[in-house]
């Protein structure tokens, strides 16, 4: 029976190959391990163990008023009933609400840095977890605006907040105490307007007060001075009497005639023209009175009508800054600006983050596509240096 005799040297030859592939299978296994066990095990123990539930109160609401108009499908429904949505103070209300002032009443009233803060909550969610040194305001802040939403819909003008936490309670308690001072500050935004329209229309009415009472004294100054009251008014009293007077004159006139003529010897002819002489005398000062130089009506009636309009304009000017002040007093028992809630802040009842199972397949997905780029390039690199 003849026996077969193997070359020491080509079996060391045959076995080298072999070798090589245990030792790259080996590899592929660390680099399976690093890549995809390690980093699917650690997300389990995370998601399964470690992760705290997270819960999701959400609420809707608009700012609407009712003078600006927008032409979204929402605003022409709010048109109809009076009002049209306010989408400048809609973001003026956002960035309320993602601000430090918004944080600093939140922390008075709720406290919600020692709720973030809970030894209940895992490590790396809770505020100030890892990094235990830093307990800032500032930090605080920069955890509240991960945890606070808000989205402004730019077409109906709805803004939609939501709220994260590690409890049903606190998550509605935040977005519901939220609600309640965004609804405060356009309140407070109502309250300034308010003030300055009747701040302003009264202090119009204030002077408007003045240069009436101004003009007023002034044409009283000038009656006293001049001893007029209404030039217009005592001119056809004047003329009223110089037409009295020149009907008596003429009546006087014609007895006199009559005397003359057919009783030259009448002793009642002497006083007949003593009154004619009389009478023309006082229609003489009655008419210089009225169109005389010097002191007549005719010269006071000028400048008595500046005043007099002067004072007229003041008076209208009064009256009107006082309906103006009217209006703004009744315009200021109205709100200029309405927070309007579409929907509630809810009360979750379960929770909705972490999405565990989500989660961990895409750790694994994640994994795999990391383990398959990082194997061909190493592969790559083998095939160079061979």
């Amino acid at each position: 029976m003849n026996t077969l005799l193997i070359d020491p040297a080509s079996e060391k030859n045959i076995n080298q190959p072999k070798q090589g592939l245990v030792a790259r299978i080996k590899g592929l296994n660390w680099l399976f391990l690093l890549t995809v066990v390690i980093p699917t095990f650690l997300s389990i123990v995370y998601f399964g163990f470690i992760a705290s539930d997270v819960y999701i109160s959400e609420s809707s609401f608009v700012v609407r008023s009712p003078e600006r108009q927008t032409a979204s499908p929402f605003s022409s429904l709010l048109k109809g009933t009076g009002f049209s949505s306010s989408q400048d103070d809609s973001y003026t209300v956002q960035d309320y609400i993602l601000s430090r002032d918004a944080l600093s009443s939140l922390n008075d009233k709720l406290n919600i840095g020692k709720a973030f803060a809970s030894s209940d909550v895992d490590i790396f969610s809770r505020f100030a977890g890892l990094d235990r040194w830093d307990n800032s305001f500032e930090a605080l802040f920069k955890y509240y605006k991960k945890k606070v939403e808000v989205e402004l819909d730019p077409l109906s003008s709805i803004t939609t907040l939501t709220v994260r936490s590690f409890t049903a309670e606190d998550s509605f308690k935040i977005n519901e105490q939220l609600i309640e001072i965004s609804e405060a500050l356009v309140n407070q935004l109502n309250e300034t307007g308010r003030q300055d329209m009747i701040r302003f229309a009264a202090g119009e009415v204030h002077t408007a007060e003045k240069k009436a009472k101004a003009a007023a004294l002034v044409l009283s100054t000038y009656r006293n001075q001049k001893g007029v009251f209404d030039p217009e008014q005592q001119t056809s009293i004047e003329l009223e009497q110089v037409a009295k007077l020149q009907g008596e004159l003429i009546a006087a006139q014609a007895q006199l005639v009559q005397l003359q003529t057919f009783a030259k010897n009448n002793p009642q002819i002497p006083s007949m023209q003593l009154l004619v002489k009389n009478l023309r005398q006082q229609i003489d000062v009655e008419t210089k009175q009225v169109v005389g130089e010097g002191r007549s009506l005719a010269n006071k009636a000028a400048e008595y009508q500046r005043l007099a309009l002067e004072r007229e304009f003041a008076d209208k000017q009064l009256a009107s800054t006082l309906i103006s002040l009217e209006q703004a007093r009744n315009e200021a028992q109205r709100k200029q600006l309405y927070l309007e809630r579409i929907v509630q802040s809810s009360k979750p009842d379960k929770a909705m983050e972490p999405r565990r199972i989500r989660g961990v397949l895409s750790t694994l997905i994640l994994g795999f596509i990391s383990w398959g780029v990082l194997t061909m390039l190493l592969a790559g690199v083998r095939e160079h240096q061979d």
